[in-house]
């Protein structure tokens, strides 16, 4: 059974990091594959929430809540991390939890290095552009996506607009959207507390 939290209520501020893939050896172990740049936080974390998913076929079925387990032991193995649990004890157990999404609190992240961002941090955050001068908004940060050399920013384009910003659509009516990549060549300055980002991308590209 899982390790009981200090209160039912899930905290409001989980983050999903990853999947239970499969069971790890027959002493109830589980295996998970973590989202881009979260494995260090799930090595962390001395609680998981882990929520079963929902049938795709399941018209109008509800997720169930997030249950805590507590993390006896984790450690990376290769890509995955494995992790023991308490309250599961066998592969049986294990394999029951397969395909569950396991989170953690945002609030109980370590702090980054400096110049280090969580990825879920940024997403929301506001990007200008100074390309031509003056500063100008390119949009928001809709998903942080990993291209195996650095991490890149999809943008949902923005305009300003004197009621604040305005979305930018495509020929087709979509919501335009354009990639920029997170590096120091083109972004001059993160500030989370603003919800800004700045850099030198060029709005035509």
């Amino acid at each position: 059974m899982p390790d009981a939290a200090t209160s039912n209520a899930a905290p409001t501020d989980l983050i999903e990091l990853g999947r239970i893939s499969a069971a790890y050896g027959v002493k109830g172990w589980v295996k998970v594959q973590p989202h881009s740049a979260h494995a260090e936080v799930l090595l962390s974390a001395s609680q998981w929430w882990l929520t079963r998913p929902v049938p795709e076929l399941a018209r109008g079925a509800v997720a169930s809540a997030p249950v805590a387990y507590k993390v006896v032991q984790s450690r990376s193995q290769g890509s995955t991390v494995v992790a023991q649990l308490a309250g599961i004890a066998d592969r049986d157990q294990a394999e029951a939890l397969r395909g569950c999404s396991v989170r953690a609190p945002r609030g109980a992240f370590p702090a980054p290095e400096e110049d280090e961002y969580y990825w879920v941090d940024l997403i929301g955050c506001a990007l200008y552009t100074s390309a031509n001068g003056e500063p100008a908004l390119l949009g928001a940060v809709d998903e942080v996506l990993d291209n195996g050399a650095h991490a890149v920013l999809k943008i949902l384009r923005q305009t300003a607009g004197a009621q604040g910003p305005e979305p930018v659509l495509d020929a087709k009516g979509r919501p335009a959207e354009m990639l920029v990549p997170f590096v120091r060549a083109h972004i001059h300055a993160v500030d989370l507390a603003a919800r800004r980002i700045d850099s030198d991308w060029p709005a035509d590209f």
